[in-house]
């Protein structure tokens, strides 16, 4: 999805519409030590052992499927007169942004 650098939004804080900056934040690294992981259940030695171990027993590809391709972009929006107004929204669903 295509979008402009400069939008003319209204500022809740200017009270007006002013031309507004468009950037797209950026996506911050997930944890790999994060409840259910597969790093923290081999560290916590839940992989190993006689039996059924579960949800690790064998791969469950079943999901795979039924995921959603896309996420919905966020966009974030700074007024240039005020200068302190960060508006974010989220954006439609696409595959790539591209600003500019």
């Amino acid at each position: 999805m295509k979008m402009p650098k400069t939008l003319n939004r209204y500022c809740p804080r200017c009270k007006k519409k002013t031309e507004q900056k468009v950037k797209e934040p950026s996506k911050g690294k997930p944890s790999s030590l994060k409840r259910g992981s597969k790093v923290r259940m081999r560290l916590r030695g839940l992989w190993r052992g006689i039996g059924n171990q579960g949800k690790y027993s064998r791969m469950k590809n079943q999901q795979k499927n039924k995921r959603k391709t896309t996420k919905k972009t966020n966009i974030l929006y700074t007024c240039t007169v005020c200068n302190k107004g960060k508006y974010q929204k989220q954006g439609k669903r696409t595959g790539k942004l591209v600003i500019g």
